[in-house]
């Protein structure tokens, strides 16, 4: 199922190229670095525990859950209104209920430039109205969306918090942002938040206690020198993979970029070897 969200650094060409990887047996998925949810549409599974740190993301989901047909219906309005004057009209509004909140969400992420999410200082959405002009898509199943997040668990909070209910019988399949030991003074923008090069540690050291108590785990992350060293030991296994960029503006701009896909539970060739926890 396709997400209905577009997410920067989604991970929607994973699932399409690298599928085999998740075909795992598993119980329950936790994922904690939600976005848009591109692993989770995917593998639609029977159980999950879906967590994030941006409090207005978790929110469509719920609401999204809970009242798929009084959203659509805000949508449609949307997008008979959608035009340069009504985007930046809704883009400065500040919604009262779920609902609205949700579809002025699902509106922006679809109009906005490259469906990015990011926010000012005062955390208010500042992303410049883009080239798209549908909101309602061709494929959009509400109810299906609806229906697959009834059985998640769902929270706003760290992913610490969220890494530590991880056990046994769990797939656990962790996405942050690429923050390296160099870049930026060691600090990524994560909306309103800071994820350091401090948060990669300690998310190492959730993942590495999420793998000793058994549960599988599969993290992707950065191809740079410093997450190799990080996840140094014998029990993860790091593969390397190429996808192509879809940020750039124009897609001659738009070059091959590598990633890097660490696991407990794969082999070097991508196969399945059992967890080592």
């Amino acid at each position: 199922m396709t997400p209905f969200l577009k997410w920067a650094g989604g991970k929607r060409w994973l699932t399409s190229k690298h599928r085999e990887w998740f075909d795992v047996e598993f119980e329950r998925y936790i994922e904690p670095f939600l976005g848009g949810g591109a692993v989770f549409f995917n593998l639609a599974p029977k159980k999950s525990i879906l967590s994030d740190l941006n409090c207005e993301l978790v929110s469509v989901y719920e609401t999204v859950r809970s009242n798929p047909s009084e959203v659509v219906k805000i949508l449609r309005r949307h997008q008979a209104l959608h035009g340069e004057e009504y985007y930046y009209h809704i883009r400065a509004m500040k919604p009262r209920t779920n609902i609205t909140r949700a579809a002025r969400f699902i509106y922006l992420n679809r109009t906005c430039f490259n469906g990015l999410y990011r926010v000012n200082l005062k955390g208010e959405f500042n992303v410049p109205k883009g080239t798209k002009t549908k909101v309602i898509l061709d494929d959009d199943d509400f109810q299906e969306v609806s229906k697959r997040l009834k059985s998640s668990t769902m929270s706003n909070c760290d992913f610490g918090t969220t890494l530590r209910k991880a056990a046994e019988s769990d797939l656990v399949f962790i996405d942050p942002p690429y923050t390296v030991k160099h870049n930026n003074n060691n600090f990524l923008k994560y909306n309103e938040k800071i994820f350091s090069w401090s948060d990669q540690q300690r998310l190492f050291t959730e993942a590495d206690q999420a793998a000793a108590r058994g549960a599988k785990v599969i993290v992707s992350n950065a191809n740079h020198s410093c997450i190799k060293e990080l996840y140094g030991s014998s029990k993860w296994v790091q593969i390397e993979v190429e996808r192509a960029s879809v940020l750039a503006s124009s897609a001659k701009f738009r070059k091959r970029e590598s990633e890097l896909v660490i696991s407990n539970y794969l082999d070097a060739d991508g196969s399945f070897s059992g967890v080592r926890s």
